[in-house]
């Protein structure tokens, strides 16, 4: 190489996410079922979507009334998790989320539950997921994708902590 031939690009590996997708809310591409489905058409912007959950039907939490449909999807992208919550803001706001009320309606929900990496702690994001250990909607259809995935913090695989949220509930 000469020295003045550029250097190739230095790649990046790939790390996996877990993104937890909600809406309850009628947005541009319709109910939040459809919703569901564009926010996932657009994570493919963010890296290659390596899986995806089928759309769940859950109560809302908190004061709103709407039921929501969840999916989570496992991505593979370069970017750190700062950067990745950065970019899926902004597809928030594109599919016109608006700050407002905590647990109130919305038109899309996203939010990184885990990654390859292990725990990261910075300003506005914690990763693992602080409540994800206590969400059926979110542990259901991720024990369907990456079952033996552990917690970083409890050191339990995801089908574990789908069984014990599973067992809290009362049984008829």
């Amino acid at each position: 190489m000469s020295p003045a031939t550029p250097l190739p690009p230095i790649a990046r590996p790939a790390t996996a996410y877990v993104i937890a997708l909600g809406s309850n809310r009628r947005g541009r591409h319709g109910a939040p079922e459809r919703e569901i489905a564009a926010a996932l058409a657009t994570l493919a912007t963010l890296g290659d979507v390596v899986a995806r959950s089928p759309t769940v039907a859950s109560a809302p939490l908190g004061p709103s009334n709407r039921r929501y449909a969840n999916a989570v999807a496992l991505i593979e992208t370069p970017e750190d998790p700062a950067t990745l919550l950065v970019r899926l803001k902004q597809i928030e706001r594109r599919f016109g989320r608006r700050a407002g009320r905590r647990w109130g309606s919305r038109v899309i929900d996203l939010d990184i539950i885990l990654w390859s990496g292990g725990a990261w702690t910075s300003s506005g994001l914690v990763v693992p997921h602080a409540a994800f250990r206590t969400r059926g909607f979110v542990l259901a259809p991720l024990a369907g994708l990456v079952p033996a995935w552990r917690d970083p913090r409890t050191g339990r695989t995801i089908r574990q902590l789908a069984q014990l949220v599973d067992r809290r509930r009362p049984r008829d």
